[in-house]
């Protein structure tokens, strides 16, 4: 039932052009685009996409494991989905762990395709892929707690707009494109707190400079995922 549940998770998801243009489109053009034009200063040796890729991939993780998993779930509660899928055989903890094998499935085949971008556009990442894997696994959880608490507790409208101004905002002063140094100082040690900017400075530190393991980093995610994971679980209502 969990493999079922997880596939037809993945198919919707897929299928929806609007969260396919959100988790696969947006981080590959900006790829592109930032790679190719001077547009903002970048930090740190090599190339633009040295420093680009790595926050991309974090823009990805959250795009998918934040904003579309919690409009998704959000409008699925509102249509009476979850109630009935609650009522099934299916156990509430499998469709939760569906949802998220659901995530991890989407991100691989996002990592996949932003490498691949990033490699023919001359990106050369360093460092230990097990701390790459790591991050990523804490960001995929911390996104996860908090756009299952946001769809969980918010109106479907409501969840739509939030997570989208969520977005557009972690975007712009996450560190993603535009480094959290060009930030002035009182601002930049609240915004290295954010989870997007933990995984986008972890991911960067790693792939760019070749560092080892991000601990702050992980730390942060790690915190984030706990309390977003656990509020989730305390607030989520099915109806």
């Amino acid at each position: 039932m969990l493999l079922a549940q997880t596939a037809f998770e993945t198919k919707m998801l897929l299928r929806n052009g609007e969260q396919l243009l959100l988790t696969v489109v947006i981080p590959t053009v900006l790829l592109v685009l930032f790679s190719a034009v001077d547009i903002v200063a970048v930090d740190g040796p090599g190339k633009r996409v040295d420093f680009l890729a790595p926050g991309l991939l974090a823009l990805a993780v959250m795009s998918t494991a934040f904003t579309g998993q919690a409009i998704a779930t959000g409008f699925e509660r509102r249509y009476g989905v979850l109630k009935r899928l609650g009522a099934s055989p299916l156990p509430r903890w499998a469709l939760l762990t569906a949802k998220t094998g659901c995530v991890l499935v989407t991100e691989a085949l996002q990592v996949a395709l932003l490498s691949v971008i990033a490699l023919a556009l001359g990106w050369s990442p360093q460092g230990d892929v097990l701390s790459v894997l790591a991050l990523l696994v804490l960001g995929t959880a911390a996104f996860s707690g908090l756009g299952l608490l946001m769809a969980g507790t918010l109106k479907a409208e409501a969840t739509l707009a939030a997570a989208n101004l969520v977005f557009i905002l972690l975007l712009l002063a996450g560190g993603v494109i535009v480094p959290l140094s060009k930030f002035p100082s009182a601002v930049q040690s609240v915004l290295e707190l954010l989870p997007i900017a933990a995984l986008s400075d972890g991911l960067r530190s790693v792939l760019q400079t070749g560092a080892g393991v991000p601990w702050a980093d992980l730390g942060i995610l790690g915190a984030w995922a706990v309390l977003g994971l656990a509020a989730a679980a305390r607030f989520f209502r099915w109806e």
